[in-house]
């Protein structure tokens, strides 16, 4: 299984069927890490802009945003150098240690 997470300039508009071919994605192999690499994404001045899975997951930049916006709150909660997951299907948080 694979998660494709399509990037590109802060203020990018969403990406159209055709344009998807001609865009940037970097492929991970579960979807934690795609959300991970989005957060990354966004943390360094790029947009995370699509992210599809061959599962059939497809999370458009504001679906993207909002299980971001999820895992931040999470971690307000969390113990010092404690990690958070949040899962995208159910919303269930996973506490752990850095990997």
């Amino acid at each position: 299984m694979a998660y494709r997470v399509y990037s590109g300039p802060k203020g990018s508009a969403d990406i159209s069927p055709l344009e998807k071919s001609q865009m940037l994605f970097k492929e991970l192999p579960v979807l934690d890490d795609a959300l991970s690499w989005a957060r990354h994404l966004d943390q360094t001045g790029r947009a995370p802009l699509l992210i599809e899975g061959d599962d059939g997951v497809r999370m458009n930049r504001r679906a993207i945003i909002d299980a971001l916006r999820v895992g931040m709150r999470e971690e307000v909660g969390a113990e010092p150098g404690e990690m958070t997951k949040v899962s995208p299907r159910d919303g269930s948080t996973q506490h752990g240690r850095g990997r």
